[in-house]
């Protein structure tokens, strides 16, 4: 996928309800060093995130890229491209299933 276009929204709900090859998402550097995807948040504007549940907050703890590179790596992701936004999912290891959770920004 090296140098595809990177697409922050796509038209939701996913065809074939997996998720899009162009479709980009907030990564924390630690998932995409082997860590267990932990989190995946749908935000209600329509962006996604995946974390291991360490602050995605820290200076320089995320990248931009695309969510297929972590769907690669771990498939049960997968289920997850039908969550609707404003849905987080979490998990507390790789093991356990999937609980989902309303979320709202909350104000700063």
């Amino acid at each position: 996928m090296n140098g595809a276009e990177m697409f922050r929204y796509m038209p939701w709900p996913f065809e074939e309800g997996t998720f899009p090859a162009a479709l980009g998402a907030v990564v924390t550097r630690s998932v995409l060093g082997g860590a267990a995807v932990l989190q995946v948040l749908h935000s209600p504007e329509g962006d996604w995130a995946v974390s291991d549940g360490e602050d995605p907050n820290a200076p320089g703890a995320c990248v931009a890229t695309h969510i297929r590179h972590v769907v690669s790596a771990d498939p049960t992701l997968e289920e997850l491209a039908a969550i609707p936004p404003g849905t987080q999912a979490d998990r507390r290891t790789p093991d356990d299933p999937w609980e989902l959770s309303s979320f709202e920004w909350g104000e700063e």
